[in-house]
């Protein structure tokens, strides 16, 4: 529910001394997630808008294929680009005849409304790679017609926090997966550790050796074999839980 880290900065300068990767996994766009990795110190690949890409910071892409160099990263895209789901969606509106209203559609200033976050954050969410965020303005009970129409473009359709999002058919977990095979190939056998506290943080939580579930007010109760559920909620939680398992781990 919060980027807030000064909660978990005991466990994010454990993993830091103990040469543990911090792999941000988030629904967030690469621009968010960059201010987050400048913030906390972070060199490790990440993953945004919900697997649409891993990002890595040059050098570090030795055992993926069809990588593109952008900037300081090389991106392995899973995603679809945004360009084609702004487009997919405009379609789907007028096909069906709702007033469906997408980021794209929003000035900076709505989205900060819509969202509660601030002008600049606003802004750093609107710059989307893979995925549209939209509000459906009628009253809707089945949105089953819109899910149909994206499946038939190869898209799909969920509901979020706050909004529905069109992207495509990758999500958290297919690119978790990917990246520990890389680091799998370099260093060997290794243990993995997944934390997050949404359904769209499912499919990671079933790739990782310990997963995690960060207590939340919606009491969700994913079927993952082996799941912890953390005592406190937010950062505090997952401070303590990587504190945990790395105690069970090393010799700290």
């Amino acid at each position: 529910d919060t980027y807030r880290w000064e909660d978990a900065e005991v466990a994010i300068e454990l993993c830091k001394r103990l040469h543990i990767p911090i792999v941000l996994v988030s629904s967030k766009t690469r621009a968010e997630i960059e201010v987050i990795r400048e913030e906390i110190g972070l060199s490790s690949p990440f993953i945004s808008e919900n697997g649409g890409a891993i990002f890595m910071e040059l050098g570090d892409d030795k055992y993926f294929k069809d990588t593109i160099t952008e900037g300081r990263y090389k991106k392995l895209e899973l995603g679809i680009a945004y360009k084609i789901l702004v487009e997919a969606l405009r379609e789907i509106r007028e096909r069906l005849g709702w007033n469906i209203k997408g980021f794209s559609d929003m000035s900076v200033e709505e989205i900060a409304y819509l969202t509660g976050l601030d002008l600049s954050t606003a802004y750093l969410a609107s710059l989307r790679e893979y995925d549209e965020p939209f509000l459906i303005l009628n009253d809707v009970q089945d949105i089953s017609p819109i899910i149909n129409l994206a499946a038939d473009k190869g898209l799909k359709v969920f509901r979020g926090g706050r909004f529905y999002h069109i992207q495509g058919e990758n999500d958290k977990g297919k690119a978790v997966s990917l990246l520990i095979s890389c680091y799998k190939k370099e260093m060997g056998n290794i243990v993995t550790v997944g934390l997050g506290d949404s359904p769209n943080d499912f499919p990671m939580l079933n790739e990782v050796d310990y997963p995690v579930l960060i207590r939340s007010e919606k009491g969700y109760q994913p079927q993952i074999s082996r799941i912890r559920i953390s005592k406190h909620s937010g950062p505090r939680g997952w401070n303590e839980e990587v504190i945990s398992i790395i105690k069970k781990l090393y010799s700290v």
